[in-house]
């Protein structure tokens, strides 16, 4: 595909530096970015230049993390005015609960015995690419894979990081609704991310989407880098039945993990694509 629009880099919780993962996009055949790394813009500037460079479009992005039912839910923003009051001030917000959540789980791990994991988780952080943003779950597991505590990666989600464990702290994210109006006040297009991912019925999960459209999103992500195809179809059946565009991603974190850059499942011909409207928004108006 020479378009991705869901990737993730140093600046939250992918392997490589912005300017490194967009010249491997390049590599790969990707000529319309989209860097989209959780709760932060961080790295937009560095992958913008890089992009540049290489005659490549780099298009605004970010995933950002609110709540709806209960759940944690991730909504993709595009073609934002980078510095957009209502962004920059939800984006502050969800840097320092980020901070407060990592700190909460090294103190939680270090009464289990694994003292300074959140310097450990930092030291593994920055050692792929200076950040300020605060460690995430996949850097705490690589800590505790380096000291010992664990054999791989894997087994310090099912013990120790994953959903409902000690390291599973909850933050207290916005609701969908002001999510939305935040990006849509930015200038922004807002996808919905990978909406098989969250653990639902059929039910809920068209309730989701309904409410979503009322708070005005714009388009669902309908192909998440190798998803099961089966997923991808019914996706596309609720993109018909409710009218909306549809984006997709490889969704790519680094080498060797769920996807490659630029990889993902076909998107059905018949879907109104998202990134076609991207030529009408003047902020990057060269796509």
């Amino acid at each position: 595909m020479n378009v991705d629009l869901h990737c993730h880099s140093t600046a939250s919780d992918g392997a490589l530096a912005p300017a490194v993962l967009v010249a491997r996009a390049f590599e790969k055949g990707v000529r319309v970015l989209s860097l989209t790394d959780h709760d932060t813009l961080e790295g937009l500037d560095e992958a913008r230049e890089a992009a540049e460079a290489l005659g490549m479009q780099l298009v605004n992005g970010v995933e950002l993390s609110c709540t709806w039912g209960g759940a944690t839910i991730h909504v993709l923003g595009y073609g934002f005015d980078q510095h957009a009051a209502p962004l920059v001030e939800a984006v502050a917000q969800l840097r320092d609960g980020r901070w407060l959540r990592s700190e909460e789980i090294g103190r939680k791990l270090s009464l289990k015995g694994m003292s300074n994991a959140l310097d450990g988780a930092r030291a593994i952080q920055q050692e792929l690419g200076d950040s300020g943003n605060a460690p995430a779950r996949p850097h705490f597991a690589d800590w505790m894979v380096r000291e010992g505590f664990v054999k791989d990666r894997a087994e310090a989600f099912r013990k120790w990081l994953g959903a409902g464990k000690l390291g599973d702290v909850k933050q207290h994210w916005p609701t969908l609704e002001d999510t939305v109006e935040t990006l849509r006040s930015s200038g922004a297009w807002v996808s919905l991310a990978h909406p098989w991912h969250y653990d639902f019925t059929r039910s809920k999960r068209r309730k989701l989407i309904g409410d979503y459209i009322e708070a005005g999103g714009h388009a669902i992500e309908v192909v998440n880098g190798h998803q099961p195809a089966e997923q991808v179809g019914s996706l596309a059946i609720l993109a018909r039945e409710f009218g909306l565009l549809v984006s997709a991603g490889s969704d790519f974190h680094g080498p060797g993990g769920w996807s490659e850059i630029g990889e993902y499942r076909p998107v059905p011909e018949d879907l109104p694509l998202l990134w076609g409207r991207f030529k009408h928004d003047p902020i990057i108006a060269t796509v």
